[in-house]
């Protein structure tokens, strides 16, 4: 149904110009925080395991002894395994999530993967043996996969459209600020003579599960996932509770119509091959793109072996060092979430890669120095700095807006988890190779494995600025819209669409679908 602006103006509530803390009322206030509490628990795990390996403790009780040095070493096998084959648990965890999510909805599946940390959490602190510790990585990897199943997806359907990029970002930020708290845990417990010194961090892994076990109850469930189940009446009392207070009665009946005749025009209940149909295809296409580059831009290097590298140069205190980059890094994540919603996605995460590329390439050119002074060791250390930034600044936290708000209601969880799949395989490729890349006994590349990354760096600019919509600012039935009357990906930011929200056989009893017919989208250039 085409129809002119005024006849627009007259059927839909007008918009109003909100700033990011007028979008939340009490409830999505505690929805999101509770959700984002749980990324935590994922940063926690990335910087205890990155900083409990250049553990002298650790190293006595998980290596052997080098007698030409006279210190306990870990081998590389070792490390290799324990920061790569965990992975198989991160994709099972990924596909419970997912599965579990789609059937028994969000709440559910949210205390089921803290049930699990909990029981991971205790074959970690009792680790004795390297398999022992492998094997509690790997299980504690199943709750970090149905994390990822889970979290972004709901963040996206829970918040309003002017908040989406701020809230989904969290993902990243608590990640970081997880890594920050176990950061400085561990600088803490590095002086310790004893096997306490890595076995206080694993304890903490139990933490934010116990909490969030509880807390999962008094968030409201989905009301688009609720849609998709066809709970009508429960969808529209969840998004009252989430937008009360904080948006007009007229408002959340015009929101809550849209997502109804946005998913009747959509695949309501989609299938795995639905994902490869029609402008799905693209769709998916894009969301597997995101999570390769997110994985190939050599995050991994940072996260998992930035503090053993830090340490192989002899130049600062690596435990210190962790701790500056966190920070460093939580800066810039918060910056990007308030700015992602005003002035978009895209922007950002070719600003992101652009000083990716710079500090990797840098680090790769100092790395051909033969027998490095300390003022180039230091630069090297820089140079790692400056990569976790330039990765905060964009597609560290972006990244996971752009896979959840790409793909359609009716496929937005199957989608994310595809998508989530290439990320851990990628993951997985990347994490297994480092410590042969960079440890002399190997490839031996130290440094210039900053030339591997900073290549990827540079696709990932030109992905981004060719592969990525602008979706800031606009709804998931909008986006919908677009790809829908195949809108090219350049011009998703000089469209504005307008979708008829009331028109449709539903009447005043907003708990029944409409026909959902759309209004013509219009050029603003």
């Amino acid at each position: 149904m085409i129809r002119d602006s005024e006849q627009q103006a007259d059927m839909a509530p007008p918009k109003r110009t909100r700033g990011l803390l007028a979008c939340f009322n009490g409830r999505l206030i505690y929805a999101c925080g509770m959700i984002a509490l749980s990324q935590l628990n994922f940063g926690m795990d990335q910087s205890a395991f990155s900083n409990t390996q250049a553990m002298p403790f650790f190293k006595r009780q998980f290596g052997t002894f080098d007698e030409a040095t006279g210190t306990y070493v870990l081998e590389t096998v070792f490390l290799s395994l324990l920061n790569s084959i965990q992975f198989i648990g991160f994709v099972f965890g990924l596909v419970l999530g997912n599965l579990f999510s789609r059937r028994f909805g969000r709440r559910l599946a949210m205390f089921l993967m803290c049930f699990w940390a909990l029981i991971s959490g205790v074959i970690l602190i009792t680790s004795k043996t390297p398999t022992q510790a492998i094997t509690g990585r790997t299980i504690t990897y199943v709750y970090i996969g149905m994390e990822l199943a889970l979290v972004p997806v709901l963040q996206s359907e829970l918040v309003p459209a002017e908040a989406r990029g701020f809230v989904v970002g969290t993902y990243q930020s608590g990640l970081l600020f997880g890594s920050l708290i176990m950061s400085i845990i561990c600088r803490g417990t590095s002086d310790i003579k004893g096997h306490a010194s890595w076995r206080i961090p694993y304890g903490l892994f139990f933490v934010i599960p116990s909490i969030l076990a509880v807390a999962v109850w008094w968030i409201p469930e989905s009301p688009r996932w609720l849609l998709t189940r066809d709970r009508q009446e429960d969808a529209l009392k969840s998004l009252r509770l989430l937008r009360q207070g904080a948006y007009t009665d007229d408002e959340i009946e015009h929101e809550f119509r849209e997502m109804q005749n946005a998913l009747n025009n959509t695949v309501k209940k989609g299938s795995f091959m639905d994902m490869w149909r029609g402008t799905n295809l693209k769709r998916t296409l894009i969301t597997i793109g995101v999570n390769i580059f997110l994985q190939l831009t050599g995050q991994n290097f940072a996260s998992k072996y930035g503090t053993i590298f830090i340490q192989s140069l002899n130049s600062v205190n690596p435990f210190v060092m962790s701790c500056i980059n966190s920070a460093l890094n939580i800066v810039a994540v918060f910056l990007t979430q308030f700015l992602s919603d005003k002035t978009g996605r895209v922007p950002l995460m070719i600003a992101g890669a652009v000083l990716q590329t710079a500090s990797l390439m840098t680090m790769g050119g100092l790395g051909t120095v033969k027998n490095p002074s300390q003022s180039i060791r230091s630069a090297i250390v820089a140079t790692v700095t400056l990569f976790g930034i330039g990765f905060s600044l964009g597609w560290a936290p972006l990244s996971h807006v752009v896979a959840a708000e790409i793909p359609t209601t009716g496929l937005r969880d199957l989608t994310y988890a595809v998508g989530a799949v290439f990320n851990i395989v990628i993951q997985w490729a990347v994490a297994f190779s480092i410590p042969y890349l960079i440890d002399q006994s190997h490839a031996g590349l130290g440094s210039k494995v900053g030339f591997i990354f900073g290549v990827t760096s540079f696709l990932a600019t030109l992905f981004s600025w060719f592969c990525i919509p602008e979706c800031g600012g606009k709804t998931l039935e909008e986006i919908d819209e677009l790809f829908a009357q195949g809108v090219p990906i350049r011009k998703f930011p000089t469209i504005k669409v307008s979708l008829d929200a009331e028109a449709s056989d539903g009447g005043d009893d907003l708990t029944k679908p409409g026909k959902g017919n759309v209004s013509q989208t219009t050029h603003t250039l």
